[in-house]
């Protein structure tokens, strides 16, 4: 009995990992004002980045290093589209997860003669005590510093009032369109870093369904955990838990199909948002461009 709960614990910490990094990267976007639906695009890209670079220089930390590189070029793109050319925040979120997931496979094909999948890394991201992997306390590490820049810092007054009240900020002296791009920026990283803890911690390789659905789960942790750094980890600890129990459930002991079990992440993604999406709050200027002058 013992044993299945440690293995549920266990299995539970890995898979809400990638889920964390991806979801602190939600909160800090759209605390500044940016909705970042493009999650589930830079994750891709950190995880093909990641396994990709921790193959060819045999060292998973510099691939999990390059995969926040390139979640933070591609937050990049979402960050010139919805903040300097004030495009619709939302369809230039959706472009970004299908630039992301195209990309990957493209380069992926490129690189491993045509394949759609990169070679297994050798060396994964190893894990800590023997059985908790770096990621997971990495993720609650970047989840405390997150909490204590937002709550404790000069910083997080500032991104916190340019998500709320760009303009007070703005006659503050606060530029809202620097701090709205270090925050998407930022959000890419860490999202690329939750992509590279995929497929670097949990599987040895990019697959094009290594990231199936993760940067939408943790969007809805964003939401569930109402735009809070402590609240999106909580959020991700309970969806991280519904994947255990769909490893744990599927191992023969159960009568169940796999086929529902699959559907266990997803569907208790679907049940948050309806019984939470309208009781949380978004900050007041969350999705809205700012233009100097204008309010």
């Amino acid at each position: 009995m013992l044993s299945s709960i440690g293995l549920l614990i266990g299995i539970t910490l890995m898979y809400s990992a990638p889920l964390i990094f991806g979801a602190l990267g939600g909160v800090i976007s759209e605390r500044s004002g940016v909705i970042n639906i493009g999650i589930e695009g830079m994750m891709t890209m950190g995880a093909f980045v990641g396994a990709s670079v921790g193959y060819f220089t045999n060292n998973a930390w510099i691939g999990f290093m390059a995969a926040g590189i390139a979640g933070g070029l591609i937050a990049l793109l979402h960050a010139i589209a919805s903040i300097t050319f004030k495009a619709d925040q939302t369809i230039s979120g959706i472009a970004i997860n299908f630039l992301g997931s195209g990309l990957a496979l493209f380069l992926c094909r490129l690189l491993f003669e045509q394949a759609t999948m990169t070679k297994p890394v050798s060396h994964k991201i190893p894990k800590i005590f023997n059985s908790v992997d770096a990621t997971v306390i990495l993720a609650l590490a970047a989840t405390v510093i997150m909490w204590f820049v937002l709550y404790k810092t000069k910083w997080g007054l500032r991104i916190r009032s340019v998500g709320e009240h760009p303009a007070a900020a703005d006659t503050l002296g606060i530029s809202v369109e620097k701090t709205r791009y270090t925050c998407v920026i930022i959000s890419g990283i860490l999202a690329g870093f939750g992509g590279a803890a995929m497929t670097l911690a949990i599987i040895p390789q990019f697959t094009p369904t290594a990231i199936s659905g993760q940067g939408f789960i943790a969007l809805a942790a964003v939401i569930f955990g109402k735009w809070t750094p402590h609240g999106a980890y909580g959020s991700c600890l309970l969806f991280g838990f519904a994947q255990a129990l769909t490893v744990v459930l599927g191992g023969g002991k159960f009568a169940i199909p796999s086929e529902i079990l699959a559907m266990l992440p997803y569907v208790l993604t679907i049940i948050i948002l309806i019984l939470f999406v309208g009781r949380s709050a978004a900050p007041k200027e969350d999705g809205v461009p700012y233009e100097k002058g204008s309010r």
